[in-house]
């Protein structure tokens, strides 16, 4: 019997959307699961993160962003994957 520790994936995307699609672009991503859309410029351009409980979560979500109506491509900025122990341990103070 093999043990699975839950797992938390984050990752950042630069989404690159027609200019007239932008809101609705916006609009859809904000609504996936794990998905919030930080910024987004008149131009086109949307700074997303998503996050999901595996790799095969991750990667259902940013096709789902590739095949929005609207999103000319989506660039992968950041990705992690830990457990979520590792990930909710306490970091001690540093000094500088």
């Amino acid at each position: 019997m093999q043990l699975h520790l839950a797992e938390l994936h984050i990752a950042s995307l630069v989404v690159h959307a027609m200019p007239g699609r932008v809101v609705s672009v916006h609009e859809t991503i904000a609504a996936l699961a794990g998905a919030c859309v930080h910024a987004a410029s008149p131009g086109g351009k949307l700074v997303v993160t998503l996050e999901a409980d595996s790799a095969e979560a991750m990667t259902a979500r940013m096709t789902g962003i590739h095949r929005i109506e609207g999103v000319l491509g989506a660039a992968l900025v950041y990705q992690c994957a830990d457990s979520l122990a590792a990930m909710n341990q306490e970091m001690p103070d540093v000094e500088a």
